[in-house]
């Protein structure tokens, strides 16, 4: 194996300067990819990945600086205080009451956190003979409309070489900077194709889990009894939902994203547990050209009905690992 970690400009962003830097590590033995935005939200934009003689392209992110901007999708977007919505923006913490700025303003709701957009800065970068990463971080100072909590934000993307096909790993750690405690979710909202396969020709294989009911605002009502992992059909099928995973023993679940056609299946397998990513989110864009495979710590509005949520004591962290494959 040899790995490598490079720099290249990807265009400038309004009112910049300087053009936004893309990292790309690279296994030049298997000629398989990822690329990343530290300048903005910390993005993964790119990962190409392996299956016998074919590469897969099996991100679909935006492809210059201005459908960066312009984007609503929050293609592959880092959800961090919190993931999805918080009903109205409005949410009470302690003995406080907050308002979030909000930005969906078709449902009157604040949704997917506050840094999406941000610049993070690069901690590091390593390479070995089994894998390289980028770490990239944001630290907040408690600025925010409606969120006065400081924290430090790390994500580490890294290519890992096992015994079986690469894997891509994200891997994130939020520390409580303040002096007192906060409360926190996360969330990474990426959009997954098959070399640009329709939807319509692929199956999704989704784990045990309990379906969460949710009004016209995408809000939570409750809870619907387990479902047993199943394989779907995704012809026809439209898809916008949220879902509870049902424990594991071995503590992680799994959803598969397969080709019949092409004879692969992408594998998006997530930590769960106490603190982890116990929710799950799938959505089928109109555009029919990938599904939004979403792991969660916490349910939408967690920071109004506490299901997932972690209240974080100073100098406490809430981590865990998201990992995709080729099988």
């Amino acid at each position: 194996m040899a790995f490598t970690i490079t720099t290249q400009p990807f265009g400038t962003l309004p009112n910049a300067i300087e053009p936004l830097l893309e990292y790309t590590i690279t296994d030049t033995t298997t000629g398989e990819y990822m690329t990343i935005l530290p300048g903005y939200g910390g993005i993964v934009r790119e990962l190409v990945l392996r299956k016998g003689d074919t590469l897969f392209s099996v991100l679909r992110g935006p492809e210059s600086a201005q459908a960066l901007v312009a984007d609503e999708s929050f293609a592959s977007a880092l959800l961090f205080p919190f993931p999805s919505r918080v009903r109205h923006g409005v949410y009470g913490f302690g003995d406080q009451q907050y308002a979030l700025r909000l930005n969906e303003m078709s449902r009157d709701n604040a949704i997917h956190g506050l840094v999406y957009d941000k610049a993070f800065s690069v901690v590091s970068q390593e390479v070995t003979a089994t894998e390289a990463c980028l770490v990239v971080r944001y630290e907040h100072t408690g600025d925010a409309v409606g969120y006065p909590f400081p924290f430090v934000f790390t994500v580490t993307y890294s290519l890992k070489q096992s015994a079986g096909p690469l894997v891509m790993h994200l891997s994130y750690e939020a520390e409580n900077s303040g002096s007192t405690a906060c409360p926190v979710a996360f969330g990474w909202h990426p959009y997954f194709t098959l070399n640009g396969e329709s939807v319509d020709d692929l199956t999704l294989t989704l784990p045990d889990r309990m379906p969460i009911a949710l009004d016209a605002a995408m809000i939570p009502t409750g809870r619907q009894s387990i479902a047993p992992a199943e394989t779907i059909p995704l012809a026809g099928q439209e898809i916008d939902a949220i879902y509870a995973l049902h424990p594991t023993e071995n503590a992680v679940a799994e959803t598969v994203l397969h080709s019949p056609k092409a004879g692969v299946s992408l594998v998006v397998k997530q930590e769960t547990g106490m603190g982890k990513l116990d929710y799950l989110v799938c959505y089928t864009p109109t555009r029919r050209d990938s599904v939004a495979i979403e792991s969660l710590t916490a349910n939408a509005d967690a920071f109004n009905n506490g299901e997932g949520l972690v209240t974080l004591m100073p100098g406490h962290t809430l981590c865990g690992d998201i990992s995709v494959r080729l099988d």
